[in-house]
């Protein structure tokens, strides 16, 4: 994959370093080493060390790093270890809030991709996004909910999610960044409905989703791909457009550039 195209950012704990090589196997597009959600408090030093020690030993590996909040005691030691390390290619900076907290995670001459998982994230998008060093945004929806009292999987937090899931999208645009990437599916064992999340956030024009097990990284990339019935349009589409006519007419509807370029972004998920 290119270096902008993103499809899964898979998670593995700190805590299980051996567990990073397996992660990196599972041919997910990044692997995003977690010191935060998934590390116990008390194990916070140890999953660091952890994580300094397979750099060290695995100087060709190239990982993300979610570092601690920028509130957390151990954040800014987080940053310290990225800062060496050059198979650390981007940060994950989670709790995101204002563009002076993405200023001093990007200090480490690293990509930051900000996390918008709180309602003071949300409301400081524009700076955020327009931060210098900033490559993309991810959309932490289970936070979210959280810090918006949204009452999980009910049709009125699905609504919320969306409206906040369209600025996250807006601002994607508006700041010319890589493609956002949608927040994990916390339920495993339920392909089905992983499959139609990661339609959902597709055709909302998110260009992948963070993902928790490593099953989840084929569900996402099957789930991205176009149909059928889309691919052969767009081909069409493609080959009639070969004519050099700016505008034209295939199957009595009319093809301009806008119909193209819908066309084209349908080919570049088929790759």
């Amino acid at each position: 994959m290119s270096a902008s195209i993103v499809r899964s950012a898979l998670f593995v704990p700190a805590t299980r370093p051996e567990r990073i090589p397996k992660a990196i196997a599972t041919g997910a597009d990044r692997v995003i080493v977690d010191l935060e959600d998934a590390v116990q408090e008390n194990l916070k030093e140890q999953a660091r060390n952890n994580l300094e020690r397979f750099l060290s030993e695995n100087p060709d590996a190239q990982i993300l790093v979610r570092v601690n909040a920028p509130d957390h005691w151990s954040h800014a030691a987080d940053l310290e270890l990225c800062r060496r390390h050059a198979g650390v290619i981007a940060i994950l900076l989670p709790k995101a809030e204002n563009a002076a907290q993405v200023s001093t995670a990007g200090s480490t001459g690293k990509p930051i991709w900000p996390i918008i998982e709180s309602a003071k994230g949300l409301a400081a998008l524009s700076s955020i996004a327009s931060a210098q060093g900033v490559e993309r945004l991810s959309f932490g929806s289970l936070d979210l909910g959280l810090d918006l009292n949204l009452t999980t999987g009910s049709p009125a937090a699905e609504e919320i999610l969306s409206h906040a899931r369209y600025a996250v999208l807006l601002w994607t645009r508006v700041a010319g960044l890589a493609p956002a990437l949608d927040g994990v599916f916390p339920s495993i064992a339920d392909t089905t409905g992983l499959q139609h999340a990661v339609q959902f956030a597709r055709d909302m024009g998110f260009g992948g989703a963070l993902c928790i097990h490593p099953s989840q990284v084929a569900i996402i990339h099957q789930a991205l791909k176009p149909s059928n019935e889309e691919l052969q349009w767009a081909q069409r589409i493609m080959e009639a457009a070969r004519s050099g006519d700016g505008v034209f007419v295939l199957d009595g509807q009319m093809v301009d550039a806008p119909v193209i370029g819908r066309a084209q972004a349908i080919l570049m998920r088929a790759i």
